[in-house]
């Protein structure tokens, strides 16, 4: 089936919330009864989908597309929505997760992405974003959640991580926020194919200071790398090009602490927050 026939102008969710209007409306519904016929999500929410002012849930759209019978279909427009809110420069990168046998991260000062709460990503965004309009921040934090996924599944990648210690030191959200964001870290660093390695302030200068860096490793052996700074970004598939940011990935390991010191000063940090929280 045709996904749309909408202007190219329109944006994904627009279009999303377009069609779903249509559909509501060749069968004659009001968007209470349509309430009433996909398990009785608030007709105030599915008007805020139509308008294109908010994204709905991927149960929302399988109950929707399981009504009006449409093969998937506002599920494929979900897909392109959800792909939208991803800078242009990182969405090749990040399409490629799914296929990833190894994800490696170094993030300056911030918890990367795949390890965040929804709480700190959405600060995160809050902060980093100020002129964009609360549902797109809302939706970006959506897609990170979502992308989070591929760390829980049967088979995940393996992911390693190395943050500067600056990303535990910068409250993000406030104490309780980064309590329990930290409490989350050490979750997740607990999981078997997942490290978290800290570079520490004593280290002094590193070969990635004030940028990230992600190297992928595919199933097929390819390894690609994404470099971002605070604004900007490049994708990275030169084999020559790779083997030099790969070099960089592993001078900053070789200068971070072990595994378990770094489980040591996350939960320093985590104990500061808490002690500050019961202040």
């Amino acid at each position: 089936m045709e996904l749309n026939n909408e202007s190219d102008q329109l944006t994904p969710r627009v279009r999303l919330g377009r069609r779903l209007r249509r559909m509501r409306e060749r069968k004659e519904l009001s968007l209470r009864q349509l309430s009433e016929q996909v398990g009785g999500y608030s007709h105030s929410y599915l008007g805020r989908v139509e308008l294109g002012e908010q994204l709905p849930s991927e149960a929302l759209v399988n109950s929707l597309d399981g009504y009006f019978d449409t093969d998937g279909v506002l599920g494929e427009l979900l897909e392109i929505a959800h792909a939208s809110v991803i800078a242009d420069y990182s969405r090749t990168v990040v399409s490629k997760e799914p296929e990833a046998e190894r994800i490696q991260v170094f993030t300056s000062s911030l918890v990367p992405g795949l390890l965040q709460t929804e709480e700190y990503a959405r600060e995160f965004f809050r902060r980093s974003l100020p002129g964009e309009s609360e549902e797109n921040r809302n939706a970006r934090v959506t897609v990170r959640l979502r992308r989070q996924r591929i760390l829980h599944q049967g088979k995940s990648p393996y992911y390693w991580s190395i943050m500067d210690e600056a990303a535990l030191r910068r409250p993000v959200g406030g104490q309780r926020n980064m309590s329990a964001q930290l409490r989350h870290l050490l979750h997740m660093a607990s999981q078997p194919r997942v490290t978290v390695q800290i570079l520490p302030f004593a280290e002094g200068a590193h070969p990635m200071l004030g940028g990230g860096l992600t190297l992928m490793t595919l199933k097929d052996g390819r390894t690609i790398a994404l470099v971002e700074s605070f604004d900007s970004g490049e994708a990275v598939e030169s084999p020559r090009r790779v083997v030099d940011l790969t070099d960089r990935f592993d001078l900053a390991r070789s200068l971070a602490l072990t595994d378990d010191a770094s489980i040591d000063l996350i939960s320093d940090y985590l104990k500061e927050y808490e002690d500050d929280c019961d202040s």
